[in-house]
């Protein structure tokens, strides 16, 4: 068999830039959960509740006797942030309970890591896929539907009398979405089984808000709110819209709780997504 010239040749192949490796990963993990009719499907349901705020906005500009009691105001939107908090948790352990336990069964961590890939990038990676999701339920929709109110009154004065909003919407949305996606990804990397990591999931929420509950009904108090991870978003969420809180803990103290949240899930990721790394 003769043996072809095997010398120096010039790379003509796409050149990407330096430290990208995580949009590989990112668009690989959003591709595969975008390909899947049941996922597909519950965002469709997900977005059932923007179609039902959008017909609400239309009717209040258009018919005088509905805006009476369907006109717009800074509450519609955090209601309607507090609605999507069911599909947020639907989608987070959908998306997120098998981002690093499915790779962790399939020993993939190790291969991920033994390539041009640092922890950072891979993890950044895999938070970007649920993050990507998440956003694309709150954040979205939210300003979609300030988009629609001022189409459907033809003016800026709701948007004037409520300058804030967008911020509010954003920074709210941002906060939200950082609390679980470290959470979830945090946990991820504890476990090789994602129905585990789905249920370890659900119980911390459920069993710090029934704490929550158990000692409101105890003290008839709602102070110690801080120990619901969700009382705390709600809280924090109450200030960002200029809202009444609704709770009694100082919201220093609520965010303090969702900072730690993000610190202690960090340092979990930080101890668990090991492997051979390279230095390029």
């Amino acid at each position: 068999m003769p043996i072809h010239d095997q010398s120096y040749r010039r790379y003509s192949g796409e050149k990407r830039p330096v430290r990208s490796a995580w949009t590989v990963i990112a668009r690989a993990g959003l591709m595969s959960f975008l390909s899947r009719r049941a996922f597909l499907g519950l965002l469709i349901v997900a977005w059932i509740p923007f179609v039902v705020r959008a017909s609400q906005l239309f009717l209040a500009s258009n018919f005088s006797q509905a805006a009476t009691f369907l006109a717009p105001s800074a509450q519609t939107f955090r209601d309607f942030l507090g609605q999507q908090s069911i599909f947020v948790f639907l989608i987070t352990v959908y998306v997120g309970a098998g981002l690093i336990a499915n790779d962790r069964r399939a020993n993939a961590l190790q291969l991920y890591l033994s390539k041009p890939v640092t922890r950072a990038e891979y993890i950044l990676g895999k938070m970007t896929v649920l993050a990507t999701f998440l956003l694309g339920i709150t954040w979205l929709p939210a300003i979609l539907l300030l988009i629609f109110q001022i189409a459907f009154s033809g003016s800026f004065s709701f948007l004037k009398a409520n300058a804030s909003l967008i911020a509010s919407v954003t920074l709210y949305c941002l906060l939200t979405v950082i609390v679980i996606t470290f959470g979830m990804t945090a946990l991820s990397s504890l476990s090789r089984s994602s129905r585990f990591v789905g249920i370890l999931f659900a119980g911390v929420l459920i069993f710090s808000d029934a704490m929550f509950n158990a000692l409101r009904f105890i003290t008839g108090s709602s102070a110690i709110s801080w120990v619901s991870i969700q009382a705390s978003l709600d809280q924090v969420g109450d200030v960002i819209f200029r809202q009444v809180p609704r709770h009694q803990t100082p919201a220093t103290v609520s965010f303090l709780v969702l900072l730690a949240v993000i610190v202690i899930s960090a340092s979990v990721l930080e101890r668990r997504v090991r492997g051979v790394e390279v230095v390029a």
